[in-house]
């Protein structure tokens, strides 16, 4: 029995039932925690010195389950790269409870990786340790980006062999998030015809993420709409990050609108619109430029589930699903817009904005030009200093061209030239998780059990925004001779 209290109060499981099933974890053979994020146990309400030991290496591997937690895994099924897969559920992971935060916001807490259930369809329901280390990473660092995510609190090495083409250490993550719900979540339930249960799951996800619908004649289209809306806002801030998801299947879309899900995600280096990371994404359906497109296909899949409740009459439900539906094209634009004007020093909004940015983008295309160094290098040139981005773009002629139109675009603001500088270095990142440096960190845990280069890569992503003497390197692409990047779910 555990001395450390988790204020666990599991709705899902108790208002939920038919919704999940019970399992309990793989026990571990000798967990060791490699990872803890002390900010967000405290966040939780958990003592983090207690858990910052070899208890909580046996907690967050699921060798010891504390007191209150109630592991079940949760049903869902899914399109997979626009096939229905009609069953899918977690099949390596479990929802221990949820805690109620600092902030008041409920939080999943959940282990992946930690072995067998229901929903496994005969895998293992283990995780490598590489998979564990790179959501650690990732979701972090995106939560510091200013990214809606899920959370990482914890990491562990379950001493155990995991068998995929080769033997790896196992490991177990240990994941916040505001919900597990998620489209696949209600196509589960409307795939089997089960009406009412669909509209429990609706009435559910509507207390848990829009307490202010309850009881409203409408709530089920406002659903719709809120659900739409945050979608928007989270493909937006990916796009603005060059984040590449990799797996946006509707088992991946996520009803709180955060990033769920770092399998084979990647950030795009040179700009392409048709960059692919995923080894197993060979027509390129979720490419870096399509991200928008599929948000709202999965979103068309997810009205599909709410009809029965929009309107009594058929015709009408599918006329007013459309509509909102069709609705998140503008809503998108207007919000990535917005990003894209902070980028590039734009405080007020002109007609031509949209066209200034995206003659932007086609000269990093034609140039072959880094994204994020991009950008950070016209935070210099706002300061009045044009030669680093001069450098970067080879002296091309376009660029001049566009610094000419981007400089009388600026004359139209208000901001004295340092200002804004310093305002676009606050939401231009110097750091992104690059591709070969997560690799190299996870190499070397992975294969030398070496955990220096995971701590250091992860105090860099700590402070994306301010330049840091002596870790050039972490800002600087992969070298021109690397071969192509290509990253693999870690199922």
């Amino acid at each position: 029995m555990t001395t450390t209290t988790f204020p666990f109060d599991n709705t899902y499981a108790r208002e939920m039932e038919g919704f999940w099933m019970a399992a309990r974890p793989a026990a571990a053979r000798a967990p060791r925690l490699v990872a803890f994020n002390r900010e967000l146990a405290l966040e939780l309400g958990l003592d983090a010195d207690a858990l910052d030991s070899e208890l909580g290496a046996r907690i967050f591997s699921g060798m010891e389950l504390p007191e209150g937690a109630q592991p079940i895994a949760q049903a869902y099924a899914g399109h997979q790269f626009g096939g229905f897969s009609p069953q899918l559920g977690d099949g390596r992971a479990l929802l221990l409870g949820e805690l109620v935060d600092a902030h008041g916001r409920r939080r999943d807490v959940q282990l992946k990786g930690s072995g067998p259930t229901h929903f496994s369809r005969g895998g293992d329901g283990l995780s490598a340790l590489g998979p564990v280390l790179r959501e650690y990473l990732v979701s972090e660092a995106m939560h510091v980006l200013g990214v809606p995510t899920t959370r990482a609190l914890a990491a562990v090495v379950t001493g155990e062999q995991v068998y995929r083409e080769e033997p790896l250490p196992g490991g177990v993550f240990t994941r916040v998030a505001s919900s597990h719900l998620r489209v696949g979540t209600f196509q589960y339930f409307a795939a089997r015809n089960e009406i009412e249960k669909v509209r429990q799951l609706a009435d559910y996800t509507i207390r848990r993420h829009d307490p202010d619908l309850e009881g409203a004649d409408d709530r089920y289209f406002r659903l719709l709409e809120r659900v739409r809306d945050r979608q928007a806002e989270l493909v937006a801030h990916w796009m603005r990050l060059g984040f590449v998801h990799g797996v946006m299947n509707t088992d991946n879309t996520s009803l709180s609108g955060e990033t769920i899900d770092y399998g084979p995600c990647a950030f795009m280096e040179r700009y392409d619109e048709g960059t692919v990371f995923s080894s197993i994404d060979r027509n390129g359906r979720y490419a870096y430029g399509r991200q928008p497109r599929l948000a709202l296909w999965n979103l068309a899949r997810f009205a599909e589930t709410l009809l029965p409740f929009i309107d009594d009459d058929k015709d009408r439900a599918v006329e007013r699903a459309i509509e909102a539906v069709e609705e998140f094209g503008p809503r998108y634009e207007q919000r990535w817009l917005a990003h894209m004007r902070a980028k590039i020093g734009l405080a007020t909004e002109r007609d031509g904005d949209a066209e200034l940015v995206g003659a932007l983008l086609a000269a990093m295309y034609a140039g072959e030009i880094d994204f994020t160094n991009a950008f950070r290098a016209l935070c210099e040139a706002a300061g009045g200093q044009r030669e680093p981005v001069r450098t970067l773009f080879g002296g091309e002629p376009a660029i001049d061209a566009w610094l000419e139109r981007w400089n009388e675009r600026l004359a139209h603001e208000s901001a004295e030239p340092a200002a804004r500088a310093a305002a676009m270095a606050r939401v231009n990142p110097a750091y992104i998780p690059r591709n070969h440096k997560v690799e190299e960190a996870l190499a070397a845990a992975v294969e030398r059990d070496d955990f220096g280069p995971f701590r250091e890569l992860h105090a860099v992503l700590s402070r994306p925004f301010d330049a840091q003497e002596g870790r050039e390197a972490y800002a600087q692409p992969a070298p021109s001779d690397a071969e192509p990047y290509r990253t693999f779910c870690g199922t």
